[in-house]
């Protein structure tokens, strides 16, 4: 077979062809043997997420590095980010003689007498390329900027290291240009090359910086999808094959040994283990699987082997839609960004303002010479007023917050909802499947006396296991977690409304409400007629046994709450929501469950469209709504909530209503939902009062207002140092949210 053959068999990989075909040894289907097409990459900015390439590059609106949209995808630094690399370590090799021969003089030493009157040729010559070479991506992103009517950060930047460049070489070349009060003895004019090309290169360090945070905010990401193992064992006609992951198909049967992951999601057919799906749900325990239960694709198997049928394979797969919502969240936008755009932009031409405005005050009425310290103040002020922190300080907290949110299970879908979250003065909570397991269990077991009670709730499930009726499945199931093995039933009999009865190994079994059973003639006394009625109030669902025309006792079903719901109830309280259950169940069944839960607000007998009502009422209270849900009857709710959140284990509809989506579906998860938003908004304000902080205190000083009192002027190149050490404060303030607690917030 020719070695080029485009087809082979995933079990037999000897077995090939040029063309589709079946395997003559197995029988399935041969599979492509080219390697999948690599899909393109797009980037986007952080700050302008409309704005989108499907190459790296620099945003036309704010000049900020394009990032990929798909961090999965990404193998994290780019070639522009290496780039910028590069640029840096150029610059600062270049940059420090430029500094250390113009700053000779004030350390004492008189470099120019030692090269000979070359030190100003020197200057220019290694200035040359920091400015012409590693800045260009600034004048370029400037020049961009007034092209598209967008001033942002690297306006300023073109600006300010344009102007001092050039007017060093003008003073270079054509000295005679300048008057006379501001040349030396030599006839030379002060030169600004060093605060050029200092500055270049601390506004790239500044952009290192930067392209590193975007890497490590997408960090997580990959190592969620670094979770899916690169290949699965397949079983096929008894044979075991590892084949790749990209492989497998819905419906094939694979094997999973102790200490693999889980290749994708599925259901488990034989065999008993316990799973650890911390990475995914954020449960710190293991959890036990067997046959039925569902389990997650990159997931830790650890003590057992099974098999398992893939029902969910590629991009449909759980840990597939967390890293395309997570994604998706990070490109989004918070509200308060948008107030965040409406200052940059008049920030921007008011700093050029205040640049021009303060050359004018310091060449009329500065000390000599007024021209030269009338040009380094501009400058300053272009340097030092530089927005990039204010751009920052948004998209980097929500990026960070979302990436920390699917860590801890909470799936962000956009950054309104991170903000609504944590603005939220009531949650709204469905009953069933929300707070509750979603099905019902048996729960008591309660004999009539003179028998034992496995004996006759054998005999009800064995009859149980031929009803369709809901409540049927939690009898039988009760019975089997008591080890119970259960008989085939003849003479089986569904009555509408009332029960069932059949015969079981020669006994009479009826299996009913109380009414069926007192028409055929079965007493109930009236102790344990009492205790069906507490059982009742208790929001229990009561079912009679009788064995041979004799009451055995009564069974309760109830849909019992999730664990922790308690808990988080507790919790969400403590944090000052307002907590609101809205259910559809019967009154009796949704205070019962509200008491046990700690919840005082009940309203029972919901329809979808009064749930909906009832969340649009609560807003033109003036309340922040969230709303909590698993089923399609939450979806309107949750679409009018300001924040709906559904459980990861309800339905599609329910999860593509909400904003936010947890994963177990444990309440727990809005407890931590709450924690990480506040946390992220917090962060943001702290950013925004850093970069506003900074702009404040360093504007009026590079203007040079402390010079009239104390003969201070801040060169432009301290002034490059602050405006890099805001936007580290802001992005390291910001990296804070990955290892902040969350609790109690």
């Amino acid at each position: 077979m020719s070695e080029t053959a485009g087809y082979r068999c995933p079990m037999h990989p000897e077995v090939a062809s040029e063309g589709p075909a079946a395997c003559p040894k197995c029988g399935m289907d041969l599979v492509s043997a080219a390697p999948p097409a690599p899909a393109a990459l797009l980037y986007h900015c952080p700050m302008h997420p409309e704005v989108e390439a499907n190459a790296p590059g620099a945003c036309p609106k704010c000049g900020m590095d394009l990032v990929a949209m798909d961090v999965a995808s990404d193998s994290g630094e780019d070639a522009e980010a290496r780039g910028m690399r590069l640029r840096l370590w150029v610059a600062a090799a270049l940059a420090l003689p430029v500094f250390v021969i113009s700053m000779g003089p004030m350390l004492g030493l008189h470099l120019d007498a030692m090269l000979y009157g070359w030190s100003r040729w020197l200057e220019f010559g290694f200035a040359t390329p920091v400015v012409l070479w590693a800045g260009l991506p600034f004048f370029v992103r400037g020049w961009a900027s007034l092209r598209n009517r967008s001033p942002n950060m690297f306006t300023l930047i073109a600006l300010g290291t344009g102007a001092a460049y050039a007017y060093s070489v003008v003073a270079l070349f054509w000295p005679e240009v300048f008057p006379i009060s501001m040349r030396n003895e030599a006839g030379g004019v002060p030169l600004y090359f060093e605060a050029a090309a200092v500055i270049v290169a601390l506004v790239l360090v500044g952009q290192v910086l930067e392209a590193g945070a975007h890497g490590r905010t997408g960090a997580a990401l990959r190592g969620l999808m670094s979770l899916a193992p690169p290949t699965a064992r397949k079983i096929c006609h008894g044979e075991e094959m590892e084949i790749p992951l990209s492989q497998v198909s819905v419906g094939d049967r694979l094997r999973v040994l102790p200490g693999e992951k889980i290749p994708v999601d599925g259901e488990v057919l034989e065999g008993e283990s316990t799973v650890d799906e911390a990475m995914i749900s954020g449960e710190p325990l293991a959890v036990v699987k067997q046959a039925g239960d569902p389990v997650i694709g990159g997931t830790q198997n650890q003590t057992g082997s099974f098999s398992m049928r893939a029902e969910r394979v590629g991009a449909d797969t759980v840990l597939s839609r967390i890293v395309g919502l997570v994604a998706s969240a990070q490109r989004s936008r918070a509200p308060v960004q948008k107030l965040v755009d409406r200052v940059a932009s008049i920030f921007v031409p008011a700093v050029v303002l205040v640049s021009v405005a303060a050359f004018a005050v310091w060449l009329s009425f500065g000390p000599a010479p007024a021209l030269a310290n009338a040009f380094a103040v501009a400058v300053a002020v272009l340097i030092v007023a530089c927005p990039c922190a204010l751009g920052l300080a948004t998209p980097m907290s929500i990026m960070v917050g979302v990436g920390r949110g699917a860590t801890e299970g909470v799936l962000i879908r956009d950054a309104e909802a991170l903000e609504r979250m944590a603005l939220a003065d009531v949650l709204v909570v469905d009953k069933t499947g929300t707070l509750t397991r979603g099905q019902p269990t048996l729960t008591e077991v309660i004999g009539a006396g003179g028998g034992d009670e496995r004996d006759w709730l054998r005999l009800a499930a064995s009859l149980e296991q031929r009803s369709e009726h809901p409540l049927a499945a939690a009898v039988v199931g009760g019975a089997k977690e008591r080890g119970l093995e259960l008989a085939r039933p003849h003479d089986f009999e569904s009555i509408t409304g009332g029960g069932i009865k059949g015969t079981i190994e020669g006994a009479s079994v009826l299996v009913g409400r109380r009414e069926l059973l007192e028409e055929q003639g079965t007493s109930i006394g009236a102790v344990l007629a009492d205790r069906a009625e507490a059982l009742r109030r208790r929001g229990r669902t009561v079912v009679h046994v009788a064995v041979d025309g004799t009451l055995a006792g009564i069974l309760a079903v109830s849909d019992p709450p999730k664990e922790g719901a308690a808990e988080a109830i507790r919790a969400l309280r403590a944090l000052g929501l307002r907590v609101v259950m809205l259910t559809g169940d019967a009154e009796a069944t949704a205070l019962a469950v509200a008491a046990e839960l700690g919840i005082d607000e009940v309203e029972a007998g919901a329809t979808p469209q009064s749930k909906h009502d009832r969340v649009v009422e609560l807003k033109a209270e003036g309340l922040v709504v969230a709303m909590a849900g698993d089923g399609i009857n939450d979806a309107p709710a949750l679409a009018a909530a300001d924040v709906g959140i559904a459980m990861g284990t309800g339905s599609d509809i329910a999860i593509d209503s909400a904003g936010i989506t947890l994963v177990r579906g444990d309440l727990r998860g809005i407890v931590r939902a709450v924690g990480i938003s506040r946390a992220v908004m917090a962060n943001i304000r702290q950013n925004l009062f850093l970069a506003f902080g900074y702009n404040a205190l360093g504007i009026p000083i590079a203007a040079g207002i402390l010079y009239p009192a104390f003969g201070i002027l801040l060169s432009p190149m301290i002034a490059a140092a602050a405006m890099s050490l805001s936007s580290v404060s802001v992005i390291g303030n910001a990296l804070r949210l990955s290892r902040v607690s969350i609790a109690n917030r």
